[in-house]
């Protein structure tokens, strides 16, 4: 049914769930399009045009394709034992920034607890992953990697892990500066409020990409460890 699959942080339906799926007009839950927010003097469906095929989420484990061998049901299995052997993991809070680029919400504070479940997920799970192909290493390579970068690309398939994964919630593409500085001030005082503060991480999510390379959500896993 699905080409490639994904592990994310995706939201508790609620509020923050519904406001952020508007926001990038896609819903990942429903499998659904949905209608923008309006900000005055942009618009949102430009802005986050790169990141709404994904919904709302955070990244866990970047969107792989199953290996050799590999069925979704295995997959589905692991991930419900993974979920029950760990517990969830909580930051004191989650700031919007224009940071690389991009509109994100980070971790304010520490997040060692989270890094620590999410290289756990990268590594415990990699076995489900098949070798990236030639396109794709060389389309990552373009971004100018690192020498570390290289090796997490050549080992897990992806180059932001580890070392190098900084867990955020994207909100837009790429916006120069200017342009990033106006949205966030129309956009931080629509989200603030909705922000779970302290922000616990407390499932995570399988998606799969269609062949209309949209995501969908297929299960939750509560982390009961």
């Amino acid at each position: 049914m699905f080409k490639r699959y994904a592990i994310f942080y995706t939201p508790t339906v609620g509020p923050f769930a519904d406001f952020c799926a508007s926001w990038l007009g896609w819903d990942s839950r429903t499998g659904e399009a949905v209608a923008h927010p309006t900000i005055s003097g942009f618009d949102v469906g430009t802005l986050t045009d790169v990141p709404r095929k994904y919904g709302f989420h955070g990244t866990l484990k970047a969107p792989f394709r199953l290996a050799n061998g590999q069925r979704v049901e295995d997959l589905q299995t692991a991930l419900a034992a993974f979920a029950d052997a760990n517990a969830p993991v909580t930051v004191p809070g989650m700031t919007l920034q224009h940071h690389h680029g991009f509109l994100a919400l980070r971790p304010a504070g520490e997040a060692v607890a989270l890094n620590a479940l999410v290289a756990r997920i990268v590594s415990d799970l990699d076995h489900f992953r098949a070798p990236a192909g030639a396109d794709e290493l060389a389309r990552r390579r373009k971004a100018g990697l690192t020498e570390r970068q290289e090796h997490n690309l050549m080992t897990w398939g992806y180059p932001y892990v580890m070392a190098d994964f900084h867990f955020h919630l994207t909100l837009s593409g790429r916006l120069d500066d200017g342009t990033g500085a106006a949205v966030l001030a129309q956009l931080e005082p629509m989200l603030a409020p909705l922000v779970p503060t302290p922000f616990v991480m407390d499932h995570i999510t399988l998606l799969g990409q269609a062949e209309d390379d949209m995501f969908h959500e297929i299960q939750r896993y509560a982390l009961a460890g």
